[in-house]
């Protein structure tokens, strides 16, 4: 089955952040790991972009503080990009910063305190198409959107009708907080016709990641139902 791919492919990483040090000093603990390579640098909003058309990565790591901004970078990626994995990796542990990155389409925010050994983890875990965001900071997540009525909207149309009984299973290992590996084995598919499904959802619920597809579900109680 894997004769048209017999080897693994690489991890192809970008890493844009304006300061030099910090950063080369990033690109080597990735670029120690077999699996994961550095496929470009850059130190501004303008040339995450650039490198995003250019080299195409599977993951995109983005500082907030950096010339031209994160966020604005990351919000043009994402709609050029959607499939790519934005990474948002910062020293800011402000509640602003983390849901307006969440909104921007980033798929983890991690603060740069993380071990390196954790945020190979994480990265893997986005490549993979999973999410991740601070424990610390998950609880602001809900109670904004909760505050700003997210949920609310949401749910009066009834988003999860719109959902097919498989796509249902899914968001239902997702919310348990599931890998997409656990959620195939327990529905014996593959990964890749998980993340297929995963795309579908969150494309029905309107949502920008599996972390608010899962908190949407929780919120609306419709799983238990089905």
């Amino acid at each position: 089955m894997n004769a048209e791919n017999p080897k693994a492919e690489k991890l192809n990483v970008v890493i844009v952040d304006d300061h030099a040090l910090f950063r080369e000093g990033l690109a080597s603990i990735l670029s120690a790991e077999s699996d994961i390579e550095v496929v470009g640098q850059g130190g501004s909003a303008e040339e995450a972009i650039r490198l995003a058309h250019e080299v195409l990565p599977e993951i995109i790591l983005l500082d907030i503080d950096m010339p031209g901004g994160g966020l604005t970078a990351a919000r043009t990626i994402a709609e050029d990009f959607p499939v790519m994995g934005i990474v948002i990796l910062t020293a800011s542990e402000e509640d602003d910063h983390f849901i307006s990155a969440l909104r921007a389409g980033a798929r983890a925010y991690i603060l740069k305190g993380v071990a390196g050994r954790e945020l190979v983890r994480i990265l893997r875990a986005v490549a993979s198409g999973e999410s991740y965001v601070p424990p610390a900071l998950a609880a602001s997540l809900l109670l904004e959107m909760h505050e700003a009525g997210s949920y609310t909207q949401k749910t009066e149309d009834n988003p999860m009708k719109d959902l097919t009984d498989r796509e249902q299973e899914i968001l239902e290992g997702l919310a348990s907080g599931l890998t997409n590996k656990e959620i195939a084995e327990n529905l014996f598919l593959s990964e890749k016709t998980v993340k297929h499904y995963i795309t579908n959802i969150l494309q029905k619920l309107h949502v920008r990641n599996r972390v608010e597809a899962a908190l949407l579900a929780q919120k609306s109680g419709k799983l238990d139902q089905a």
